[in-house]
């Protein structure tokens, strides 16, 4: 059974690429912070497996990704959905939480790399897909303490993408910039339209499709966005 590995799996784009994947047949092993989310979802969709950890230990998280290749080989998809952000002007960021914010964010993926690469190396094939916003692209006075970081991230997987790329693993990098549809952004913006929210299952499709992508077109850089969307 093909094997994809989504990490951070919250309520959104995460939960619903778990879905995607399932139903199109792989095996789906899910990384989280929160133990009994993930036992929730393994209860509720078929074919997945949870791995609590926190990806800030960097050692813990290495840890987990040599456990989850023991239990069901190297994963053929990586999704790496994981973020972590710090809100506010320079004076107000505390320096810790901005270090730590790139180890989740930047270093993160460079671990994941590090730890499953060699394994999709030797087997020739592989994608890594890193979802990232418009904050990998512009910095804004309140995101200082999290645009850095992603911005960092999107460098990572481009330099992975040049090694990675010639030795058969696909590595690209998803923009989502929108303002995705969950419950607490409804709550936030309850008079927008419908179609003003990025929907997790179309998210998802996107993904699905950018990491079965054949070899003659294969992207890096994609950006989605809802059409009404002011860019």
């Amino acid at each position: 059974m093909k094997h994809c590995l989504v990490i951070g799996v919250g309520p959104g784009t995460g939960l619903a690429t778990v879905r995607k994947f399932a139903a199109e047949g792989y095996h789906v092993s899910m990384i989280a912070r929160h133990a009994g989310r993930l036992e929730s979802w393994e209860r509720d969709i078929p074919g997945t497996s949870g791995h609590a950890v926190d990806i800030g230990d960097t050692e813990a998280f290495c840890a987990t990704l040599r456990e989850v290749e023991a239990a069901n080989g190297t994963p053929d998809v990586v999704i790496y959905n994981a973020t972590l952000a710090s809100r506010g002007t320079y004076d107000q960021i505390d320096l810790k939480d901005f270090e730590r914010n790139f180890r989740v964010n930047a270093g993160g993926l460079l671990a994941t790399a590090k730890t499953l690469g060699p394994g999709m190396e030797a087997r020739g094939s592989g994608a890594i897909i890193c979802t990232g916003n418009t904050g990998a692209m512009r910095g804004k006075p309140g995101f200082i303490g999290w645009t850095p970081t992603k911005a960092a991230q999107r460098m990572v997987a481009e330099a992975l993408a040049r090694d990675l790329g010639p030795k058969g693993i696909h590595v690209a990098y998803v923009i989502i910039d929108a303002v995705i549809d969950m419950p607490f952004a409804r709550k936030r913006w309850p008079d927008y339209p419908d179609d003003f929210y990025a929907k997790p299952d179309d998210l998802a499709g996107e993904i699905y499709h950018l990491a079965h992508q054949p070899k003659s077109t294969w992207s890096f850089l994609i950006e989605l966005r809802p059409f009404g969307e002011n860019w």
